[in-house]
């Protein structure tokens, strides 16, 4: 009895120590921060320390539990903020840059609740230079108008759907309800993604669609700096691929935005919404059609030193005129670890074309205030940390 009793006790704690060497919680998180200098912000040049220029500088919690069957629970609890202030960067959230829960099963894929970043975001994104560590946010399009820089939009309210990697091709899709009652379609968002990466040939294509965008209660929203655009609706259609020969990668990426009835553009670098609060940036109303074309290459000249440039053509249409933006991006990175590296990082942005009394006419590179003519031009030096 008391050997069938102690081999019962033996084989409870093994069971248990598999069961917790099967699950885990980890603390995780990247610094982002450095000194740019810009030409011309609101009229005058300007020296400032910055956060988060290229990547999202976050702390956060992420964890995975098996339940057993092929199954998995698991939650991502990430916020971001400004290291130069200790602000956060989503202004009243706790958890701004992801909170979401979920389940996994390797021959079903991946279910998520919660405040997310979109299906095009995860998909397209990395294609881009506004997305990776070698362009970063500051590289993104003008106004970042297509979602697919370093995770800069949030959408409230997602119940997001990844398929297992069959063959190289991924799907996801997503869907954000507004949360308002006798209001469903009242700042909403959905959109479905679909990659492929097989060996050095990486393609994907997505479709996102905001509508209301802005509104207090919804999506995505203005009170936590989610969104980019206020307006009736936006819609963005994206194509890219990239190739990866020996030590260099290059990539090509469209993008079409059509965004409805617009009111106003947000801008990250400025904390306010430019077409309702700051007089010098002009107005944005009616309707506005962008297309992005990118370039972009990256070379490793040695394990730890790279170099990495992109040039992105938008064509626009707004209210008869044809604004036209040329933005180019170079930078050197040297990583003098796995977790810490620094780079050097130029972007000059044009516009041209468009009405002298709008938002659109003002050269604005993303994460900083606008200029207060057609161009801008903006350098960095940085420091990257990841824990």
């Amino acid at each position: 009895m008391y050997k069938r009793s102690l081999l019962a006790v033996t084989l409870f704690c093994a069971f248990t120590v598999s069961a917790h060497a099967q699950s885990s919680v980890a603390l995780y998180g990247l610094i982002d921060t450095g000194l740019i200098y810009t030409n011309n912000q609101l009229g005058h040049s300007n020296w400032q320390e910055v956060t988060s220029s290229t990547q999202n500088t976050v702390f956060g919690l992420k964890g995975t539990e098996d339940l057993g069957g092929g199954f998995r629970a698991l939650f991502k609890l990430e916020q971001s903020f400004l290291l130069n202030n200790g602000a956060q960067a989503f202004a009243g959230s706790a958890f701004g840059s992801q909170a979401w829960v979920g389940l996994q099963s390797d021959p079903y894929g991946t279910l998520t609740f919660g405040r997310q970043f979109d299906v095009m975001n995860d998909l397209v994104g990395p294609l881009t230079a506004g997305y990776n560590t070698w362009g970063g946010s500051i590289a993104a399009h003008p106004f970042e108008n297509d979602n697919l820089a370093a995770n800069s939009v949030v959408i409230n309210n997602s119940v997001k759907y990844a398929s297992p990697t069959y063959h190289g091709v991924t799907f996801e899709t997503m869907y954000s309800f507004s949360n308002k009652a006798g209001d469903f379609a009242n700042n909403r968002s959905y959109g479905f993604g679909l990659s492929y990466a097989e060996g050095p040939l990486n393609l994907a294509a997505g479709y996102l669609q905001l509508n209301n965008a802005g509104n207090s209660t919804g999506a995505v929203t203005t009170s936590d700096t989610s969104a980019n655009f206020i307006a009736e609706r936006q819609r963005i259609w994206s194509l890219g691929g990239n190739y990866t020969f020996g030590p260099a990668t290059v990539g090509l990426v469209w993008s079409h935005t059509q965004i409805d009835n617009a009111a106003a553009v947000f801008s990250f670098g400025t904390g306010s919404y430019l077409a309702a609060n700051d007089a010098s940036a002009g107005t944005l109303a009616g309707s506005l059609r962008l297309d992005n074309y990118e370039v972009n290459a990256k070379y490793a000249l040695t394990e730890a030193l790279s170099v990495a440039g992109a040039y992105t053509y938008t064509h626009g249409a707004y209210n008869g005129s044809s604004p036209g933006w040329n933005t180019a991006m170079l930078q050197t990175n040297y990583s003098i670890s796995k977790r810490t590296d620094f780079y050097l990082e130029g972007v000059y942005q044009n516009v041209h074309g468009a009405p002298a009394d709008s938002v659109v006419s003002h050269a604005m590179i993303n994460t900083l205030s606008p200029s207060a003519t057609d161009t801008q031009a903006a350098v960095t030096v940085g420091m990257r940390h990841s824990f």
